[in-house]
């Protein structure tokens, strides 16, 4: 009982050190964009004329797809608030009305 309380400790502080992955910035499935700066001006320029994306009435929450994204909008203080995501990649923006 004596040694499973330090061996415990080691074990718990390994997995801590170890983590769960780098933090290179590298991302699952498909390959990156080049520029990832252009990826999210292409999903907002998609975003900003689909109208699927729009607003409706009276919603403070709403959601729509862009190509493999998947977007959702929410009303904030500054305008509208969007995360788009897809498995491996998400982009954020806000929009003002």
């Amino acid at each position: 009982m004596r040694l499973f309380v330090p061996l415990a400790l080691v074990a718990v502080l390994a997995m801590l050190l170890a983590g769960c992955g780098g933090s290179d910035g590298e991302t699952t499935g498909t390959s990156p964009a080049k520029d990832p700066a252009d990826a999210s001006q292409a999903v907002r320029a998609k975003w900003k004329h689909d109208p699927d994306c729009r607003r409706p009435k009276g919603a403070s929450r709403w959601g729509c797809s862009v190509g493999d994204y998947r977007c959702q909008s929410v009303v904030s203080d500054r305008g509208w608030s969007t995360s788009c995501s897809k498995p491996g990649r998400s982009i954020s923006f806000t929009v003002r009305p």
